[in-house]
């Protein structure tokens, strides 16, 4: 069953992966029709309207723990909503694939500051060399897919 997760989580999140591609188009093209704000605010309206849903239907957690939480925990959906925003807003702009790409290397950028200091509760992960000239292949990477 442990070899059936090693696999099972990678493809989900590589689908996951898949599926922000498909949302920056969706989500720009929408922003051109109807704004920015507007654009995003749609869509996190309907992801919350399913979220609901899933909730009320298959939720087995502690919803009213919410205010026994860090504060600090609770900032993921402003998070999310900025996300969005900027989608929305850069898409139609750079398109998705420029898009994403900054997206990524802005995500292991920081997520290799949070893995070695512990920040937010992570188990610390210190930088090497490789890492490091990993972090600055990508960017050369997104130098060189945006130089004309």
């Amino acid at each position: 069953m442990e070899m059936w997760l090693k696999l099972l989580f990678p493809m989900l999140a590589l689908i996951a992966g898949m599926a922000v591609a498909v949302q920056g188009q969706i989500n720009g093209g929408l922003g051109k029709k109807i704004g920015v704000i507007e654009g995003a605010f749609f869509s996190f309206a309907l992801g919350t309207l399913v979220l609901l849903f899933v909730l009320i239907f298959f939720g087995n957690g502690q919803i009213s723990s919410v205010s026994s939480v860090p504060k600090w925990q609770l900032i993921g959906g402003i998070l999310g909503a900025f996300f969005v925003i900027v989608q929305v807003l850069v898409v139609p702009k750079i398109g998705v694939s420029t898009t994403l790409l900054a997206v990524i290397v802005g995500q292991i950028i920081l997520s290799v500051v949070i893995d070695h200091f512990g920040l937010f509760g992570a188990e610390r992960r210190p930088v090497d060399m490789n890492k490091l000239a990993a972090v600055v292949l990508m960017f050369i990477a997104l130098y060189l897919y945006n130089k004309k």
